[in-house]
């Protein structure tokens, strides 16, 4: 007798071709991202053990095989370990902000497949020598320093290459709520890289990375024999980024404030000439992504939200041990909240930005909302540990949303943006300017409250607050010292002239007077008086604010 199929087989057949492999590539990149995520918590819980332990018996040091029974692992056995430690976390952050700059010219060249897959077993590689420094009894500094630089270097190939990826096989219409809910990788991969790393932290505390380097590089296998980077290679529809040309609602669906606006809607015509389809298969230079309207702006943006994500990820349990009074587990198991209120905050940022059609207002709705209840929580957070809670999610949601919805949904509406013509070429370079000037902010926020903390908690708290708001001011000011061009600052004026010599060709045609041409015709002379290409003078801001 022939048995009937399994119940999920018989669910996959049923699902259309499409679904199938959007599916898949959603899970795929998930699970890719969860453990770059994995393989870089691994540190923040050795380095915390490594300092308990040498503080707690100095007298039994140097009594293991490897020098390290009791306490000891030298260098960070002297009292300048929170220098050395800092010095980890700083080679990684530097490294990763300044690869990831690279990382996306790389990304548009190579096939993601084959450079996605090269980086994590790379990752891998790097993150298992770290540990295996402990089977090898090494103690210089720096081995730790190196292993940590090309670890941030090969770190940076994820992120571009896996938003490239959904951003290939998701269209714009509810790409928002897909990557809302798929950013929640983030989390999920810091809760399982602390769980993982706590199995050995304290018996064998190599074996903290060389597990989960071996998780990603077995992951980076997966990717090499499992990811379909386009829809086109497997049969599959390419998503519709944006409108059908010759729709009614086409013209009254754009926006008043142009361009610069992530949700700019307007037409694009998908019957190509041979011609331009030769175009589009050159991937974007760094300078042609910094010229996208909104680039810059949000690579600002992030640059500010970023670095209050981060001297929260890096400092928060110590300020909940040393304001609220908690212990060490507790504050430890308190400030993964922060954590869970990022994954509500990022599905509700990509919800709200789906339905409004406004990822920029969405963004500087949440962070005007996070610097009051950043202000609350300094004040009235450690008023028991109900309050706590609560405040730490509603922060963590209002922080880490903004910070989602620009790094995923954001980041592929502008690198899949009109003024590119279809090019789908350009989503690694811009998600990587994006999220590299991002990290610059992720390595200045914690050394910044490493130097403020001294003055007080309070003040850390205002330099937050200020970053917050200067976030949500960026944008916008950026776009006063910016002006676009008139075509660019008005889409419907834009229609209107292209139309325009159509339109007087038929009314001559007709015999009817043409004197209306005369005054369209002064604007257009007056708009044409020489300036600086518009994405200048955002390069130069840019520039200067990185280095």
């Amino acid at each position: 007798m022939r048995v009937a199929l399994a119940p999920g087989i018989r669910l996959l057949r049923a699902l259309p071709r499409d679904s199938r492999y959007r599916g898949l590539t959603l899970l795929l990149t998930f699970l890719f991202y969860t453990s770059y995520h994995l393989s870089r918590k691994p540190i923040s819980i050795v380095k915390s053990q490594l300092h308990l332990n040498c503080s707690a018996a100095a007298s039994d040091r140097h009594n293991g095989s490897n020098g390290t029974a009791g306490c000891s692992w030298a260098p960070f056995d002297g009292d300048n370990y929170k220098e050395l430690f800092g010095a980890l976390d700083n080679a990684f952050l530097v490294a990763y902000a300044i690869g990831m700059f690279i990382s996306g010219i790389f990304g548009e060249r190579l096939p993601l497949r084959y450079y996605l897959s090269g980086g994590m077993v790379l990752s891998g590689v790097f993150t298992a020598l770290f540990g295996l420094g402990y089977f090898w009894d090494i103690h210089v500094l720096w081995y730790f320093i190196v292993m940590q630089i090309c670890n941030g270097l090969v770190q940076t190939t994820g992120w571009p290459a896996v938003v490239a990826c959904v951003g290939n096989w998701f269209g714009k219409g509810k790409r928002g709520l897909i990557m809302g809910v798929w950013n929640s990788h983030t989390s999920v991969g810091n809760i399982l890289g602390s769980l993982i790393a706590g199995v050995w932290v304290s018996s064998a505390w190599g074996l903290s990375f060389v597990v989960p380097g071996a998780i990603i590089a077995a992951m980076g296998l997966v990717c090499f024999f499992f990811l379909v980077e386009h829809p086109e290679d497997v049969g599959c529809s390419p998503p519709l980024h944006h409108a059908a040309p010759g729709e009614k609602d086409a013209e009254a669906a754009l926006p008043d404030d142009g361009p610069l606006s992530a949700t700019s809607r307007t037409s694009l015509d998908r019957s190509e000439s041979p011609k331009e389809a030769a175009e589009e298969a050159e991937a974007i230079s760094f300078l042609g992504a910094l010229r996208i309207p909104g680039v810059v702006e949000f690579s600002l943006c992030l640059l500010f939200a970023k670095l209050v994500s981060y001297t929260f990820l890096y400092w928060l349990p110590l300020y909940i041990v040393n304001v609220a009074h908690f212990g060490a587990k507790e504050a430890g198991d308190l400030s993964t909240l922060f954590d869970a209120g990022g994954i509500v905050g990022g599905i509700i940022a990509g919800l709200v930005s789906d339905y409004t059609g406004g990822r920029a207002t969405t963004c500087c709705a949440m962070l005007v909302a996070a610097a009051p209840m950043l202000f609350l929580y300094n004040h009235i957070g450690h008023n028991g540990i109900g309050v706590s809670m609560a405040m730490l999610i509603v922060c963590g949601g209002l922080v880490n949303g903004p910070y989602a919805l620009i790094t995923t949904a954001v980041s592929a509406d502008l690198g899949t943006h009109e003024c590119l013509k279809g090019n789908a070429r350009a989503l690694a370079t811009v998600t990587a300017i994006i999220d590299g000037t991002g990290s610059v902010g992720a390595a200045l926020g914690p050394l910044l409250a490493g130097l403020i903390s001294p003055t007080g908690w309070t003040n850390v708290f205002y330099m937050l607050i200020a970053a917050d708001v200067s976030a949500c001011l960026v944008r916008r000011i950026l776009t006063f010292l910016l002006p676009p061009s008139p075509a660019a600052r008005s889409p419907r004026a834009a229609i209107r002239r292209q139309h325009l010599p159509a339109a007087l060709d038929a009314r001559e045609d007709a015999g009817e007077n043409t004197r209306v041409d005369t005054a369209p015709s002064r604007r257009g002379r007056s708009s044409e008086k020489p300036r600086f290409p518009g994405w200048f003078p955002a390069a130069v801001l840019w520039f200067f604010l990185f280095f």
